[in-house]
C-alpha cells in the first residue's frame, strides 16, 4: 500500500488527511473515515491499513476545529456539527476527482460524533454514497446538550468537555435539531455497530436508526463500550470488510 498525507482546502480552512492507496489496482472503492469528538485522523489508521491491504482505499482526516490535535488553525470554539459536515462534504468532493477511485463505491464510515456527521451527510448526498457504516454513532448529541441547556440563556460562551473547549455556536446550532427528523431517508445499505456497555451513547439510538433506514443492519457487540477493545475492533474490521464486499457484489 501507499500512504500519502494530503490537504483539502475549503471554506477558508484546510483539512489535514491521510490517504491509504491499495497496491496494484487501477480503480478501487474508497472508505472515508470520520473520527469522533476530539478524535484525530490517526484514530482509524489501523483499520484503514487493513482495508488497503485488502484492495480498498481509505481516507482518514481530522475535522477542522474538531480536535485539540487539529493543525488547520480553525478554533474548536467555532466547530459545530455543520462545519464538520462541510468538512466531510469537501473530502467527498476531493475523492471523487481521483481517477483511480471507483466513484460508484464510496463508503462513509463514522465513529461517535463522526457517525452522526456521516449519517447527516449521507442524507444529503445519498446518490453518491454506496453505503454507510456507523460505529456507536452519537445520534444523542442534540438531545443530550439541549437537555443540559434547556433555555438559550443557559448556554455558556464556552464549555470544556473531555479536554476540548466548545463555543456557544456548537450549542446554538442544535437548538431546534431533532435527530428523528434528520436521518432515515438514505436509501443505501447501512451497517450499525454498537456495544452493550456503551455509557456515552445509549444503544437504543442505534436500534431506532436500524429500523428507520430502508436497508439497515444492527450488530450488537456484547460487553463493548464507547470505543471497542482490540478484540472488538478486529471483529468490527472483519465485519465491515465483509459488508463492503457484499455491497460491491450487489448491482
Amino acid at each position: 500500500m501507499q500512504i500519502e498525507n494530503i490537504t483539502v482546502p475549503h471554506h477558508n480552512r484546510i483539512i489535514d488527511a491521510t490517504y491509504y492507496k491499495p497496491d496494484g489496482k487501477d480503480r478501487f472503492p474508497v472508505v472515508i473515515f470520520s473520527h469522533g469528538y476530539n478524535g484525530y485522523k490517526e484514530d482509524f489508521a489501523v483499520t484503514a491499513k487493513y482495508f488497503a491491504t485488502n484492495g480498498i482505499g481509505a481516507v482518514c482526516f481530522t475535522f477542522c476545529g474538531g480536535s485539540t490535535r487539529d493543525v488547520s488553525g480553525f478554533p474548536t470554539t467555532e466547530m459545530t456539527l455543520f462545519t464538520e459536515k462541510e468538512d466531510l462534504n469537501a473530502v467527498i468532493d476531493e475523492v471523487k476527482k481521483w481517477e483511480c477511485v471507483d466513484s460508484a463505491h464510496i463508503y462513509l464510515f463514522g465513529g461517535s460524533q463522526g457517525g452522526l456527521v456521516s449519517a447527516l451527510t449521507a442524507e444529503e448526498r445519498g446518490g453518491e454514497i454506496r453505503a454507510l457504516i456507523l460505529l456507536y454513532p452519537a445520534l444523542c448529541i442534540a438531545d443530550d446538550w439541549n437537555a443540559r441547556f434547556r433555555n438559550v440563556e443557559d448556554i455558556p460562551d464556552t464549555e470544556t468537555l473531555w479536554g476540548m473547549v466548545l463555543g456557544r455556536k456548537f450549542f446554538e446550532t442544535i437548538r431546534d435539531f431533532q435527530i428523528k427528523e434528520q436521518i432515515g431517508q438514505f436509501a443505501g445499505r447501512v451497517l450499525l455497530m454498537h456495544g452493550t456497555e456503551d455509557r456515552v451513547v445509549n444503544a437504543e439510538y442505534s436500534l431506532w436508526a436500524s429500523k428507520e433506514y430502508p436497508s439497515a443492519r444492527l450488530e450488537v457487540f456484547q460487553d463493548e463500550g464507547h470505543g471497542f477493545s482490540e478484540e472488538g475492533n478486529r471483529r468490527m474490521e472483519a465485519m465491515t470488510l465483509y459488508f463492503i464486499h457484499e455491497c460491491m457484489e450487489c448491482k
